[in-house]
């Protein structure tokens, strides 16, 4: 369990994820995610892959990106990620 401090971003409140819990779970900057209140709890999460279509979609992109940038991903670990629903 990671603890963080909720700080101030321009008239939000802030929470910064931990780099081992953005690694384990793979989530990467820019990166939509739902958040809501459940039981006074804060739940966050990624929305539901919708069809296969936006998986695809989701898979160009990864692959665009991979293109322009310096972190080049495999093959294999574009296909486990879009088997997973997963984007980084």
């Amino acid at each position: 369990m990671s603890h963080v401090t909720v700080g101030r971003w321009g008239k939000n409140l802030a929470l910064r994820v931990p780099l081992e819990i953005a690694k384990a779970t793979g989530l990467g900057e820019g990166e939509k995610v739902e958040m809501e209140v459940k039981d006074g709890d804060i739940l966050i999460r990624r929305p539901a892959a919708h069809s296969r279509a936006d998986a695809i979609k989701a898979a160009e992109e990864i692959i665009a990106e991979r293109a322009k940038s310096k972190f080049r991903m495999s093959r294999a670990e574009i296909l486990e990620m879009l088997h997973e629903g997963r984007r980084k």
